[in-house]
């Protein structure tokens, strides 16, 4: 059975395939994926790593946990299983952060921009 890695704290400068060449030194590696930003492209400083074996796994974190890469400790240990999150609402009628209700509290017209007069 595999075993998933998680790898933390990556420099950004790093792609899959150095990835995969970290953990080959200690076992067959599965898969090797850094997570990037979906907009840029660029990584977002972790990444998951496959391997086949449990026990090269467990070598690969006693290895690589806290050593340092390109000046930056990584963490490496066991992933977590992926929660599952419900569908994504973007329900156009949800209320709160900005907008809402624009009515001033002392009984007063939204003023929006530009200077109120007083006696005017």
């Amino acid at each position: 059975m595999s075993k998933r890695l998680f790898v933390g704290g990556l420099p950004y400068s790093i792609d899959n395939t150095q990835l995969e060449e970290m953990f080959k030194k200690f076992g067959k590696v599965s898969s090797a994926t850094v997570i990037t930003d979906k907009f840029t492209g660029r990584s977002k400083g972790f990444g998951f790593v496959e391997m086949d074996d449990d026990n090269e796994a467990e070598q690969a974190i006693k290895s690589l946990d806290q050593t340092e890469l390109d000046g930056r400790k990584i963490a490496v240990n066991v992933a977590r299983p992926r929660e599952e999150r419900g569908p994504r609402n973007f329900d156009s009628q949800r209320r709160g952060g900005y907008g809402g209700d624009r009515r001033r509290r002392d009984g007063g017209s939204d003023v929006r921009g530009g200077f109120r007069r007083g006696g005017r």
